[in-house]
């Protein structure tokens, strides 16, 4: 991905909003959703830079720094159908990054406009225990505004009923449909750390088979730079984990209503298209009517 512009839309449309965020006193804290190896850190990092640019500093975190303890993500996870130890709703501790964001915006503010105080967060290092992670001391500094990454960023839990209603329908064996029930309600653990969110961007692919492929680019990065890595059945297990736990037609689509900006990633994750969350559903609303009507 090249380097984002200042005059980029999704970086105008960040600076915009947590500008506005600070006039009404608040301390920012604005939300990245996006599929694995879809480069929302590689992103995160641009942004970092366009805000310094503007004046301001930006923290950056992900969901993945508040994974869980090894000992206890390995009980939490025990018995997923994927054979992973990270990745699931519920493998996570959203209170590791609640706690701080909270105490972050209680700090009195220096004066009318300047939002900068301490704020600390968790970090989690994927290279560790063979590529199977472990956390790390934590990162500390100041802060303006607050950048929140992750694949099931926004989530909300759905009504069993509905659940059921498309496992029927997607043909899923009992063992899925447990599966997809225990995540939908470890989903509930996260919502007061979605509440903290300002706004909501999102990466959106231009297929859904794609994350896998990104994945696997990312890990062969990783494996290039000696870091620890994964071997591609593990890489598999975690990629389905993301897909099957909690499907994009239910779960990710319904967020697209209340993003701030989507930017639609081809292939070769370059944004070919970028716009409201609005014209997004707009978009894929014209497409499927396409293919409808393409196929009587």
């Amino acid at each position: 991905m090249s380097q984002v512009p200042a005059h980029d839309p999704l970086t105008a449309q960040l600076l915009q909003r947590c500008r506005l965020r600070m006039a009404q006193g608040r301390r920012p804290v604005i939300g990245l959703n996006g599929p694995v190896g879809a480069g929302k850190t590689t992103l995160c990092r641009q942004l970092q830079q366009a805000f310094a640019d503007a004046g301001l500093q930006l923290a950056v975190a992900s969901i993945d720094d508040a994974y869980l303890a090894w000992p206890e993500r390995q009980s939490r996870m025990a018995g997923n159908p994927f054979g992973v130890s990270r990745v699931p709703p519920g493998s996570h501790d959203p209170e590791a990054l609640l706690e701080p964001i909270l105490r972050w915006r209680a700090q009195p503010w220096l004066g009318e406009g300047i939002a900068t105080a301490q704020l600390q967060l968790p970090r989690f290092d994927k290279t560790l225990m063979a590529g199977e992670g472990d956390r790390i001391a934590p990162w500390s500094g100041q802060a303006d505004a607050l950048l929140l990454e992750g694949w099931l960023l926004g989530c909300r839990p759905l009504a069993s009923a509905g659940l059921d209603a498309w496992s029927v329908q997607a043909d899923l064996d009992p063992g899925a449909q447990q599966w997809l029930h225990r995540s939908n309600q470890a989903l509930e653990a996260y919502q007061p750390l979605w509440d903290t969110l300002d706004g909501l961007m999102m990466l959106w692919p231009s297929s859904w088979r794609l994350p896998r492929r990104w994945r696997l680019q990312a890990e062969a990065k990783q494996r290039r730079q000696g870091g620890g890595w994964l071997q591609a059945e593990q890489l598999e297990r975690i990629v389905q984990a993301t897909l099957q736990s909690l499907p994009p037609e239910l779960f990710m689509q319904p967020l697209l209503e209340r993003a701030c900006w989507v930017r639609e990633l081809d292939g070769r994750r370059r944004c070919r298209w970028q716009g409201t969350g609005d014209a997004m559903v707009h978009r894929l609303d014209q497409a499927s009517s396409s293919c409808s009507s393409a196929t009587g």
